[in-house]
């Protein structure tokens, strides 16, 4: 039975070559971008699911709790000595290990050092044991016990050393070390969230401490910004039996001891290790994960176009029911029951899904290489793998695609009576289901315009971040990363060329994604303190950035070393009420990390020194040369010269040492281009992809409307009908629903875009120019689509089709 249910299928699919296609291409588009997101699933659901013991690891996570009460978001930091407190006073817990944040650079590729060699953490002896790292080379036992010892991982150690095994080789990293390599981790299909080339000694942070090169926080109960906390709970044991033991150390810790008035209260929770990715959204990540939301999101945008493939189905099926009809009413006459009609037509449908899945496969491989060039996906390190489990997957999609997808037209062609099929078609109500028709062709409309609109608006919105005046001056510029060197014999170098015009040393790029903030007051008797963002400054900054003093001086070079001196922008000024710039000169505040006054030397006109995302906010200028990390060289000519001249510099000054240098410009709007520059490809692929897919069935339907009035199209050139009134006349059923849709999905659009766009402090409008250019899109695609068919009628030759009336 199944066998001839085959057959047919096939045959009904060979037939119908032009609508069989229709439904195969639209469906293959929508597969394969369903595909991309169940394979980034998949990939996600692999890391740290190797581990034995990975249903009772977690991580203890710190939820911050402002002085008002208010919870300003979950991180995934702890407190460093949790560690210590919940292994020698509290039962329940069988290990517990911690990550240091600092050894080498960061995860994050954007923001790590060219002439450090590794990134990584320190971590606990017991590390390697806890997470199941196998090593090659070394003893796990020993290897991370003694200061200044590192794991690598074989691929940092290919990097690093020519021979095989480079156990007792030494290196350094930036200007500590050196570092003996004490063991070698090796490679493993196995994946996991916590990235890193390197693991160091928790024993060498301590001596690191001793030596006063890093602040002491493997103590401190009030930093939880610098590290992580893993737990392994003890067989039987539960998070909820754990958490009362963290809301008593968090009570210990936070109300019996003194507590620096710079600290806000904590609470602690738990997050299981196979939560953390996919999982939550939470600060301080300790390596790339995917969050849930980012998941609903994508998922929402391939829903959306699976959807309006699995409409064109069910539109042409429907559509083609007439053609049809009398092979089901000749079935049904001859002893076939409903079910097996239904299952013939089910069983044609899961075989164009399955049909689909072959061109999804396809498109998947033009797509991945793509997909993976995309700055979101290389930041987050995504890696798209197919294998087994994945294609195993994706058979299942595709058999239940092909199942909703032909239901509903399976219970409609199931259900025609043999009577009045066989009886005649004209006494078939076919087009009872034109109301259905037409509403599914206005829903695929509605959500390809929606999609065309918000690619217009999250394109302006980049615009707008790319061109934007920030308030100083971001042209013919260059950031060059220090690598610990000595700012001033490089800044004096770099003067020598007759192309550099300026140079500045400064903490941090402005507006490039990085904040530092600390709080100030007037007085000790004031109870509030007030929070200013900071940068660490030279003397030439003013002239470097073209920003302009309203009241005071800038920092005397002489006098550069003087920490106490301080310059504020003119809402900081406001946030501290002075009644005027000039009467800010002269005045001190407190700072609050130590307590220090710092003395108003200038007020800088506003700028924006934070990314647009938010407002401006009040801001201080300080001179404190030990957070130098970058110089700011303004240039005249040509990029390329300028960049000759800072290398010749550079190698003067550090022949040993690489160069990192970058675009101004470029660093400021990198975070835009990682973000909204992938959203705007994103959304401008989807939505072109619906409109293909609405079109493809648009032209489905208006083919199918134009071969069943082929006749009365004869008749009427026959009587004189004129091309102008034949065209209106098969357009115009087409037009009306273009134009509900419009009316549907403008208002709809327009809404979801202001949601987004509100959370922004500078952000564009939906106005009607976007409001017109994306109308005017879509009405194109749609008259090419109808027009294309009607004009095809206009070439009938009644003759041929009427010879037989």
């Amino acid at each position: 039975m199944f066998r001839n249910y085959l057959k047919t299928a096939v045959r009904s699919l060979l037939r119908h070559r032009f609508f069989s296609f229709i439904n195969i291409f639209g469906l293959s588009i929508a597969m394969a971008l369903s595909m991309v997101i169940i394979m980034l699933v998949a990939d996600q659901w692999t890391y740290d699911r190797h581990i034995t013991t990975c249903e009772r690891i977690y991580r203890v996570n710190t939820n911050p709790i402002g002085q008002q009460g208010q919870q300003s978001g979950e991180v995934a930091t702890s407190a460093l000595p949790l560690r210590q407190e919940l292994l020698e006073n509290h039962t329940g817990v069988e290990k517990a290990v911690r990550l240091v944040r600092g050894f080498g650079n960061m995860w994050v590729e954007l923001a790590q050092n060219v002439n450090i060699p590794v990134a990584g953490y320190y971590a606990d002896p017991e590390a390697l044991d806890f997470f199941e790292y196998e090593l090659e080379y070394g003893d796990a036992e020993t290897a991370l016990t003694e200061p200044y010892t590192v794991v690598l991982t074989k691929k940092a150690a290919r990097k690093l050393f020519k021979q095989e095994n480079p156990v007792g080789e030494t290196f350094k990293v930036g200007d500590d070390g050196p570092y003996t390599v004490t063991g070698v981790i090796r490679e493993t299909g196995n994946k996991s969230h916590i990235a890193f080339d390197a693991l160091a000694s928790i024993a060498t942070v301590r001596a690191l401490e001793a030596t006063g090169k890093r602040t002491k926080n493997l103590d401190n109960w009030y930093n939880y910004t610098q590290g992580w906390v893993y737990v392994l709970l003890a067989p039987g044991e539960t998070p909820s039996s754990l958490q009362p033991v963290l809301d008593r150390i968090q009570k210990k810790y936070f109300t019996t001891l003194p507590k620096p008035e710079t600290q806000s209260k904590v609470t602690y929770t738990l997050q299981a290790l196979t939560n953390i990715t996919p999982g939550p959204l939470v600060s301080n990540p300790i390596g790339p994960f995917l969050p849930w939301l980012f998941i609903y999101f994508f998922g929402g945008l391939a829903a959306v176009v699976m959807l309006t493939s699995c409409f064109n189905f069910t539109n042409l099926s429907i559509a083609r029911s007439l053609t049809r009809a009398r092979e089901i009413g000749i079935r049904k006459v001859t002893g076939a029951m409903r079910w097996q009609v239904f299952t013939q037509f089910i069983s044609e449908s899961v075989i164009t899904s399955m049909c689909a899945l072959l061109g999804a496969f396809l498109i998947l491989f033009l797509l991945k290489p793509l997909l993976m060039q995309l700055s979101f996906a290389r930041l987050m390190m995504w890696n798209l793998e197919i294998n087994y489990a994945v294609v195993g997957i994706f058979i299942v999609f595709a058999f239940v695609v092909g199942l909703l997808a032909g239901f509903f037209p399976a219970v409609v062609l199931s259900g025609f009576q043999p009577v009045k099929v066989l009886k005649g078609l004209g006494t078939l109500k076919l087009f009872s289901h034109v109301g259905l028709r037409k509403t599914l062709l206005v829903a695929q409309f509605s959500f390809s315009l929606i999609f065309i609109l918000s690619a217009i608006v999250v394109y302006d919105q980049l615009q707008l971040f790319l061109k934007a005046d920030h308030g100083f001056s971001m042209e013919k510029k260059i950031v060059v990363g220090l690598s610990n060197t000595n700012y001033v014999a490089l800044k004096t170098e770099l003067l020598k060329y007759n192309n550099i015009e300026n140079v500045s040393a400064v903490s941090h790029v402005p507006a490039a994604g990085i904040s530092r903030s600390t709080s100030y007051k007037q007085s000790v008797d004031e109870k509030e303190w007030t929070e200013l963002y900071y940068f660490s400054t030279d003397e030439d900054y003013l002239k470097n950035m073209n920003l302009h003093l309203v009241a005071g001086e800038f920092f005397p070079a002489e006098q550069l070393a003087n920490n106490n001196y301080i310059v504020l922008n003119e809402m900081a000024v406001n946030a501290f009420h002075f009644s005027s710039a000039a009467s800010a000169i002269g005045q001190q505040i407190i700072l609050q990390d130590d307590s220090t006054r710092k003395q108003i030397i200038g007020v800088v006109e506003d700028y924006n020194h934070q990314m647009l995302f938010d407002k401006m906010k009040p801001m201080a200028l300080t001179a404190s040369e030990e957070e130098y990390t970058v110089l700011q060289v303004q240039y005249t000519g040509a990029y390329s010269e300028a960049g000759k001249s800072i290398e010749k510099a550079w190698a003067t000054i550090n022949p040993t040492l690489k160069i990192d240098y970058k675009d101004f410009n470029d660093e400021v709007h990198k975070i835009y281009d990682v973000f909204f520059g992938d959203l705007v490809s994103i959304l401008s692929v989807i939505a072109f992809l619906a409109i293909t897919i609405s079109c493809l069935g648009l032209l489905g339907m208006a083919t199918y409307a134009t071969e069943t009035r082929i006749k009365e199209i004869s008749i009427r050139k026959v009587l004189g009908s004129s091309d102008g009134a034949l065209l209106y006349l098969l357009s115009k059923g087409f037009g009306s629903m273009l134009l509900i849709a419009i009316v549907i999905a403008v208002p709809t659009a327009w809404f979801i875009n202001n949601l987004w766009l509100e959370q922004l402090a500078y952000h564009v409008s939906v106005g009607m120019l976007t409001i017109a250019m994306s109308i005017f899109t879509l009405i194109v695609f749609g008259i090419v689509t109808i027009g294309s068919q009607a004009w095809r009628a206009l070439y009938v030759k009644p003759v041929d089709n009427l010879r037989g009336e």
